[in-house]
């Protein structure tokens, strides 16, 4: 998920660099949104593994 997170903004920083504002801004906005998915789900796996009594990293 990180990986399509970056992609989306490189796709934002190409199109923006080229003047496709309407795209860069889509795009940012998934890329921001994949993001914060991202974290999120890293944040509930290392809890359920604290949980667990697991090694969290």
């Amino acid at each position: 998920m990180l990986g399509w997170a970056l992609a989306f903004f490189v796709l934002a920083i190409a199109a923006a660099a080229f003047g496709f504002g309407g795209i860069a801004g889509a795009s940012a906005s998934i890329a921001q949104v994949l993001f914060v998915i991202f974290l999120a789900l890293t944040v509930i796996a290392f809890v359920v593994r604290a949980i667990q009594g697991r090694s969290v990293v």
